[in-house]
C-alpha cells in the first residue's frame, strides 16, 4: 500500500514538474509559447494560386501573413485589396504576354512587402466571344401534385376498412387464446 502511494506521488510530482517548465523558460516577461496553437503565418506568407495561368485566366491572391488589409498589384490585372484572413480574385488581361513571368506585388498596412512571380502558360486559350443571353425571371419549382389530389376510391377503401379490421380481429383472438391459457394451468 506504502509503494501505490510513494508512486503515485512520485507521477503526480513528475507531472506538475513537467507542466510548470514551460513556465519557468518564460519567466522573462514573455507568455510561453502555446503547442497547440496554430502557427502564425509569417509576414511575407503570400499566395498566388495558380502560379501559371493562361491570358484572361483567374487567380486567386491572399496574404496569411498580414493582420491587416493587403495589396496585389503586378501589370497584367488591377490592383486587388485583399481583407485580413480571406482571399480575393483578379483577372488577368487578355494581351498578357504568353510564356512570359510576372511579379505579382503585396503590400500590407503594416508595411510587410513582398513578392511573387506569376508565369503566363503559353498555350492558347479560346480568344473571348461576345454572346448574348435571354434573362427570364426565376418562377421556382415546378413540383406537381404527385398523387397529393384526388379522392379515394371505394376499392381502396373498402381494402383499407378490410386490412384494419382484421388485424383488429387478429390480435383479439392471440389475447383470447393467451387468457385461456392461462386459465387452465
Amino acid at each position: 500500500m506504502r509503494a501505490i502511494r510513494a508512486a503515485s506521488t512520485a507521477l503526480l510530482g513528475a507531472a506538475a514538474l513537467a507542466l510548470a517548465a514551460p513556465a519557468a523558460v518564460a519567466a522573462d516577461g514573455a507568455p510561453a509559447p502555446n503547442p497547440r496553437a496554430p502557427r502564425a503565418k509569417a509576414p511575407g506568407d503570400f499566395v498566388v494560386s495558380p502560379s501559371v495561368v493562361a491570358p484572361g485566366g483567374r487567380v486567386t491572391l491572399s496574404a496569411p501573413g498580414c493582420a491587416s488589409t493587403a495589396t496585389a498589384s503586378a501589370g497584367i490585372f488591377d490592383t486587388v485589396t485583399i481583407a485580413p484572413n480571406a482571399a480575393a480574385t483578379a483577372t488577368v488581361d487578355w494581351d498578357a504576354r504568353r510564356g512570359a513571368v510576372y511579379t505579382v506585388s503585396f503590400n500590407c498596412t503594416g508595411g510587410v512587402q513582398d513578392t511573387v512571380d506569376l508565369t503566363i502558360s503559353g498555350i492558347p486559350t479560346a480568344t473571348p466571344t461576345i454572346s448574348s443571353t435571354i434573362l427570364t425571371p426565376p418562377r421556382g419549382v415546378q413540383g406537381g401534385l404527385g398523387g397529393s389530389m384526388g379522392g379515394l376510391e371505394p376499392i381502396e377503401l373498402a381494402a383499407g376498412a378490410g386490412l384494419v379490421l382484421a388485424a383488429t380481429a387478429g390480435g383479439v383472438y392471440v389475447l383470447r387464446r393467451r387468457s385461456g391459457a392461462s386459465r387452465h394451468h
